[in-house]
């Protein structure tokens, strides 16, 4: 089974999470686009407080940020109004560095190509900014992504062959990246700017709004339990073979996770309850708790192992387990090509998954609005990572619960016989002297 894994999946799954595209795009989200989400949330948090809860600091709180609500949201609308431009810049920089090229020129070029894209081609002065807010953040993502690319490509394409403004020897550095970046510039955002003028004249949409109409059935696609279960038993799959599996899936799937959070994020702001299920946090708050494979459980039972060796495991792993990481875990214990361990590590996530979609799906848990930290401490991240719904804390609980019941029997089998192995080899040892 092991030797059909490695050649059917892990192989061409390595090979994926290898491309230097999907890498480009996993680094601009986690590198320029995160901090931004992040730091939008705060405010989210601060002008949505859980009014559910009847408790008097929460009324009171929600009394008075009520009046100056508008106010408060400002930051949120423009940093997540932002996150596609920040995209674009990330991707065209990532993908520049990994081809040796300037890379702040490539992103500076492939931010102002999207921003070209996002608005319509009229009198610029008459276009209110907060309508090109939405393409210029979550529903401009796929554009983003493509255009950083593109525009790259392209200026690699121009500077390998030689298409650049000449300098002689000795003009400093700064003047030289200025002249050979200029070619493709004055190339590159005229020819983007009459794509968008055809686009917008023969269907009066922006190429962010045609684009995203051409991906409107894969994002629903992405939003549906084959969807999640599929990629979390990915994730674990190619955790259970050393490769990290949350890095393999998000480099292909976080625009499509994003876009649903963004949704709910609109919905929210329009009083209405949105249906982003499959979304970043969806995975990381809700079933990587304890890191990857809901280890929380496990990690625990290791403190009180029979076994000397996966106790001195345990009280290294703890810690970290609480912030969820786990590849302590993952590597000491170990789970990797660790076949009594890995099926657990595979079923408790699946079923996790499973209860925690029809959560969502029925109403029970609120959607989520915020992306915090993958390191945010149990119960905090459900409650954070659904705009402050007390009920998300008391599921991660839960569904660390269910999967430590998962995990005991393994777990139990898995120590006893390492502790009768490190029992034979003392009296072995003994025996010897």
């Amino acid at each position: 089974m092991l030797n059909w894994l490695e050649d059917k999946l892990i192989g061409p799954l390595g090979k994926i999470a290898q491309n230097i595209y999907l890498q480009s795009i996993r680094d601009a989200f986690v590198i320029f686009a995160l901090p931004v989400i992040i730091t939008g949330a705060l405010f989210l948090i601060i002008a949505n407080p859980p009014a559910d809860l009847e408790w008097g600091i929460v009324q009171a709180w929600a009394n008075a940020i009520e009046p100056i609500q508008g106010q408060i949201m400002f930051p949120f609308h423009l940093t997540f109004g932002l996150v596609a431009l920040l995209v674009a810049f990330g991707v065209g920089y990532s993908l520049a560095q990994r081809r040796d090229m300037d890379a702040v020129m490539a992103g500076i070029l492939s931010m102002l190509a999207f921003m070209m894209t996002a608005f319509p081609v009229q009198d610029i002065t008459e276009v209110p900014f907060g309508e090109a807010l939405a393409y210029l953040g979550g529903e401009g993502l796929f554009v983003s992504i493509i255009i950083g690319i593109v525009v790259t490509e392209l200026m690699r394409f121009f500077v390998n062959k030689g298409l650049t403004i000449k300098m002689p020897p000795g003009v400093p550095p700064y003047v030289l990246r200025t002249f050979t970046a200029l070619v493709p510039f004055l190339v590159i955002l005229p020819a983007t700017w009459i794509i968008q003028w055809i686009v917008w004249a023969n269907f009066e949409v922006t190429l962010p709004q045609a684009v995203m109409a051409l991906f409107e059935p894969l994002v629903a696609a992405s939003n549906t339990y084959p969807a999640a279960l599929g990629m979390i038993l990915i994730m674990m799959v190619l955790w259970s073979m050393g490769i990290h599996g949350m890095n393999v899936v998000s480099s292909v799937a976080y625009p499509f996770w994003l876009s649903q959070m963004d949704r709910n994020v609109e919905a929210q702001a329009a009083g209405e309850t949105g249906g982003g299920i499959v979304t970043e946090p969806f995975f990381h708050m809700f079933t990587h708790i304890g890191g990857s494979g809901v280890t929380l459980g496990l990690a625990v039972f290791m403190l009180f192992a029979i076994s000397t060796q996966i106790k001195q495991v345990g009280k290294t792993a703890i810690v970290p387990a609480l912030f969820n990481i786990n590849e302590p875990i993952i590597f000491g214990l170990p789970i990797v090509l660790n076949p009594l361990m890995m099926i657990p590590f595979i079923l408790a996530p699946a079923v996790i998954v499973t209860s925690n979609f029809i959560l969502f799906t029925t109403g029970v848990l609120d959607p989520v609005v915020i992306q915090p930290p993958f390191t945010m401490p149990i119960f905090f991240g459900g409650f954070i990572a659904t705009g402050g719904q007390f009920l998300a804390g008391l599921v991660q609980i839960l569904n660390v619960i269910v999967a430590a019941l998962i995990y005991w029997p393994f777990f139990k089998a898995y120590d006893k016989q390492l502790a009768n192995e490190e029992k034979a080899a003392e009296q072995g040892e003994s025996a010897e002297s």
